[in-house]
């Protein structure tokens, strides 16, 4: 499930967060009474279906750039595991704490600064994701052992207000998060990929030593079920945390993203659906410039590039535009031609000129002849030479003086 609450439109969809006690507000003993997998129910994975993983017929095929809806924060709820949750967090009647914050950040979405979207992620007691946490992103903030009693004023301080949550402890996190969608409740496909993604991105982090940086957790759903799978990934890009979406991703992708995204902080192209913070149209202007630039630099790089009969081709052109241009001897131009254009626009080439291949040729190719060594003369050059010629003047005037000097 997947909300976002706030400026822009809101779909609303993942929850987050676990259950809190009774009275002062026992996570645990909220878990126990909204039932789930501290009441016994059992967390069992599904076996692996070909035909909703990552080999199915649909894998692949859609446009994967702006597909991320818009939204400039994103809250997840620790709660729980993917096998216990129900197909709608939001309105489940059993799941009261990830019913009551979906709730409450609808109710208070006008009042907020920032769209939020709201998704709930795996939770278990005893670990920096207990049931109850809160995590909070671009700001990489957690807060402690949210209940089912302190929603409205967990939202309004820290959500509308955006001060701290006092009660509930903030602290920083750091180092990357990962979160795949495994809600196969909500879509068999990524109830298919999800876990099998999680426990690849374990193994690789693992072989890695990367365990103390990165945090994988399955999340629900995050929206575009046909993507799948589906992960999300918060970490440090050009130097600030971003959070890029990404779709169609196999086991054989998740080392390139460890290594890629979050290793030198490069965006993965082919596998990238959108961004924390960009509109969907924006998305995809994002990614053309980038590619445009791209495209640039390679030509750019090249500097100059080989014609035929060995002649060298110049690629590169002002304000970075690449252009080629044949050298060999000057080749006559339009108008050493014998042709005229009269004031009605009519061609007035001769039938001879219009048959002839080398005409067209010259009229239709850029032509350009060698730099000459003043052309390729550099200023550099040129303050190197004026150096020199004033360290043998002075030599000069020196040894004049000292001969002089002498002479008396």
């Amino acid at each position: 499930m997947s909300d976002i609450v706030g400026t822009s439109p809101t779909p609303i969809g993942d929850a987050l967060i676990s259950s809190p006690a009774e009275g002062t507000g026992s996570a645990v003993g909220s878990l126990q009474s909204d039932g789930g997998i501290l009441a016994g129910d059992a967390a069992v994975a599904a076996p692996y279906d070909p035909e909703s993983g990552f080999h199915r017929a649909e894998f692949g095929t859609q446009a994967l750039v702006g597909t991320v809806q818009y939204h400039e924060r994103h809250v997840f709820l620790c709660y729980k595991n993917p096998q216990v949750w129900p197909s709608h967090l939001e309105s489940s009647e059993s799941d009261r704490l990830p019913r009551l914050l979906s709730a409450a950040l609808k109710s208070r979405k006008g009042a907020m600064k920032k769209s939020t979207r709201l998704t709930i992620c795996e939770g278990e007691d005893g670990t920096d994701a207990s049931n109850g946490d809160v995590l909070i992103f671009p700001d990489m903030i957690r807060y402690r052992r949210l209940t089912h009693f302190d929603v409205e004023t967990f939202v309004e301080e820290a959500l509308v207000k955006d001060t701290e949550w006092l009660p509930g402890n903030p602290t920083s996190i750091t180092g990357a998060y990962v979160f795949v969608c495994a809600h196969g409740s909500r879509d068999k496909r990524c109830g298919t990929c999800g876990p099998a993604l999680i426990k690849k991105f374990k193994e690789e982090i693992g072989v890695r030593g990367l365990q103390d940086q990165i945090t994988v957790s399955g999340c629900s759903h995050i929206g575009g079920h046909k993507y799948a799978g589906n992960v999300i990934i918060f970490s440090l890009v050009n130097g600030e945390v971003a959070g890029h979406w990404y779709g169609y991703v196999a086991p054989d992708d998740v080392a390139v993203l460890l290594d890629q995204h979050i290793g030198k902080g490069e965006v993965v192209d082919h596998l990238w659906r959108g961004q924390l913070g960009l509109s969907e149209e924006d998305q995809k202007n994002a990614l053309e410039l980038k590619r445009q630039l791209a495209n640039l630099t390679e030509q750019n790089s090249s500097g100059c590039c080989q014609g035929s009969n060995g002649n060298v081709t110049c690629c590169q052109g002002s304000n970075g535009n690449a252009t080629c241009c044949q050298n060999g001897p000057q080749k006559e131009t339009n108008s050493d031609i014998n042709r005229a254009i009269t004031e009605d626009g009519k061609d007035k080439t001769t039938p001879d000129e219009k048959n002839s291949s080398s005409a067209r040729r010259s009229r239709s190719r850029k032509v350009c002849h060698l730099p000459t060594w003043f052309e390729t003369w550099e200023k550099e050059d040129t303050y190197a030479v004026l150096a020199v010629a004033a360290a043998g003047a002075a030599i000069c005037v020196a040894y004049s003086m000292y001969k002089h000097h002498h002479s008396k």
